[in-house]
């Protein structure tokens, strides 16, 4: 009878597992010099249009930055998104922020709700909804912010803007300013991959 219920129980516990994995995916973030994933995917912009990542892509590169509405973290980065996307954009640079928080479309995260802060934020480049995190899974994307940079290659940098989300006036390695800085002179930045900080992107269960 024991062993009966101790089986019964394990069960319980596998399933129970499997069910979170297929819940909550395993991440494996995107690895250096891979090409853009689903770059024919159509997305949602704040103009109401559908675009992809293909489309947005230029003969230089392109930026994609995981974003959001509401993360703390995003929001003492505003000022250096702002600059980086307008940058990108005056330099020939594909850009692309994408809010990848599934589970708060109904709420701060939602598309009505990302037309006003892109106002707000008077943004340049495009903002689009990455439906049930799709995007997100497919560049192993877990944070907010969280930004990769393709040159024509491939995958050139991912991870944070800089070193220092809390103050940009202590900031001693702009990760992603000298990153874009060497691909508009068709180099690499000797620091390719950092460490994230932020908030963890809200997938659906």
């Amino acid at each position: 009878m024991k062993k009966t219920n101790f089986l019964s129980l394990a069960l319980i516990c596998m399933s129970a597992l499997l069910l979170s994995f297929a819940k909550h995916p395993v991440l494996n973030e995107l690895a250096l010099n891979s090409a853009i994933p689903m770059a024919d995917t159509k997305m949602k912009d704040v103009s109401g249009k559908s675009i992809s990542l293909n489309e947005v892509k230029t003969e230089k590169g392109l930026l994609v930055i995981f974003s959001c509405n509401t993360c703390p973290y995003v929001r003492l980065s505003e000022t250096r998104i702002k600059e980086f996307t307008d940058y990108c954009l005056q330099n020939k640079i594909g850009c692309v922020i994408v809010n990848s928080n599934e589970a708060e479309r109904n709420e701060d995260d939602s598309f009505d709700e990302m037309v006003k802060y892109y106002a707000a934020q008077n943004l340049k480049c495009f903002y689009c909804v990455d439906e049930k995190s799709a995007l997100a899974n497919a560049f192993g994307a877990g944070r907010t912010p969280q930004c990769f940079l393709f040159n024509a290659k491939g995958l050139m940098y991912k991870g944070a803007i800089d070193d220092n989300v809390k103050d940009v006036n202590e900031v001693k390695e702009a990760y992603l300013k000298n990153a874009l800085n060497a691909l508009v002179k068709n180099e690499l930045p000797k620091i390719q991959e950092t460490k994230s900080i932020g908030c963890t992107i809200k997938r659906a269960e």
